[in-house]
């Protein structure tokens, strides 16, 4: 049985995602900072390395962004409309 109400929802996804800020944050440094000599690499083999690299370092851009930002909404959207008859 749930006991959330939708303000207990957006308190839990709120504190969810801030505890996720800081670790996703060192790990997206991190791994574009590794990146970033790859994709900027003029040596043997550096155009197939920079093709490689260059949709990672997106990636690592945008999947933070959708998974602090795009998943938390789109839960709570669903969840809203899965509880409308209760809430209401």
């Amino acid at each position: 049985k749930e006991t959330f109400t939708p303000e207990g929802l957006d308190e839990a996804l709120y504190h969810g995602a801030v505890l996720r800020v800081r670790p996703k944050a060192m790990t997206v440094a991190v791994i574009i900072a590794g990146l970033l000599p790859i994709l900027w690499g003029t040596g043997a083999g550096s155009e197939v390395m920079s093709r490689i690299a260059a949709p990672m370092i997106g990636g690592m851009i945008t999947a933070p962004l959708l998974s602090l930002f795009i998943i938390p909404a789109a839960y709570k959207l669903i969840w809203l409309r899965r509880h409308k008859k209760s809430v209401s």
